[in-house]
């Protein structure tokens, strides 16, 4: 499996619409404290947006609503693995995303068998207060040599400017939240991400290249 190198997080369908027309083609919706009512709204408007736009809609957490939804992809987080119903998203295929942050998550992820790992914080991060201590790049090439040709995503303090490192490490997708999200012109800023991410080259060998997932 193949994903874009630049996969931004966000928190409505707005984004989504804002961010597509500048190239993005992978995107998580990320919702937090919203009554569900309001996330399956949110989730159908994504979905359909996504499906116009030719953009890979990822659905953090709320596997259930992405599942009645009929989206095909969702990232969960170790605490979300315990209650979801693996088996029954695979029955319905839908692919999974898993957060790592330490060797017995990586090892219960792979498990799982996911089409992606996600490590972070590589970098501090503006997101949330973590409990974990920043990765570092060393870790990325850690992880990448445990996984192999699984696709591996960075997240966590990300800027443009990172991004050659990032990738030389073996991240083969760069995931970004406030840097896009908090920038004064995010349009120009995810342009800027994507420029970038296209300037650097992959190491061979590298999965992270593709216009759909």
């Amino acid at each position: 499996m193949t994903l874009p190198r630049v996969y931004p997080i966000v928190d409505s369908a707005a984004w989504i619409s804002r961010l597509a027309p500048q190239g993005v083609r992978l995107v998580q919706l990320r919702i937090k404290e919203w009554a569900e009512k309001a996330v399956r709204s949110e989730i159908l408007a994504a979905r359909a947006y996504c499906s116009a736009a030719g953009v890979q809609l990822v659905v953090n957490d709320y596997w259930r609503l992405a599942l009645a939804a009929g989206c095909d992809f969702v990232h969960l987080g170790q605490g979300d693995l315990d209650g979801a119903d693996i088996p029954a998203l695979r029955r319905a295929g839908v692919r999974l995303g898993i957060s790592t942050h330490d060797e017995s998550e990586l090892e219960r992820a792979l498990a799982l068998r996911p089409a992606y790992v996600a490590l972070g914080p590589i970098y501090p991060t503006l997101l949330k207060v973590m409990p974990w201590r920043p990765q570092g790049l060393a870790r990325i090439g850690e992880w990448k040599r445990r996984i192999g040709a699984l696709p591996l995503i960075a997240i966590g303090g990300l800027t443009p400017e990172r991004l050659a490192g990032v990738f030389a490490a073996g991240a083969d997708v760069a995931a970004v939240v406030t840097d896009i999200v908090q920038a004064a012109d995010p349009e120009a800023r995810v342009r800027q991400w994507l420029a970038v991410a296209d300037s650097v080259d992959e190491p061979a060998g590298a999965v992270a290249r593709g216009e759909r997932a």
